[in-house]
């Protein structure tokens, strides 16, 4: 294989790596992260979309705000971050 191939498959693979991430853990319903920030928490705080507790939620919000990058807008980045507090807020009362 040529040298300069195999680089790009490289550069292609470590760029595309999340085509190929999975999660069996939740399952948020389509369209949650388009709501508001106390739907967003109330329902990624249910068993049914976050079997492994809260926590799970909190790392699949922040993962969406990584993911996301410059195209997410200010106004959805701060509701974003507010369903990160209530859900923080419900893992401390508990």
């Amino acid at each position: 294989m040529p040298r300069t191939t195999r680089k790009t498959t490289r550069r292609t693979q470590q760029r595309n790596w999340i085509r190929r991430t999975e999660t069996i853990s939740t399952f948020p319903p389509k369209g949650l992260f388009t709501r508001d920030a106390e739907t967003i928490a109330r329902t990624m705080a249910t068993k049914r979309v976050s079997p492994n507790g809260v926590g799970s939620a909190l790392r699949m919000i922040q993962f969406l705000i990584n993911r996301s990058g410059r195209s997410l807008t200010p106004a959805r980045r701060r509701e974003l971050e507010k369903a990160k507090r209530l859900l923080q807020e419900r893992r401390l009362r508990r």
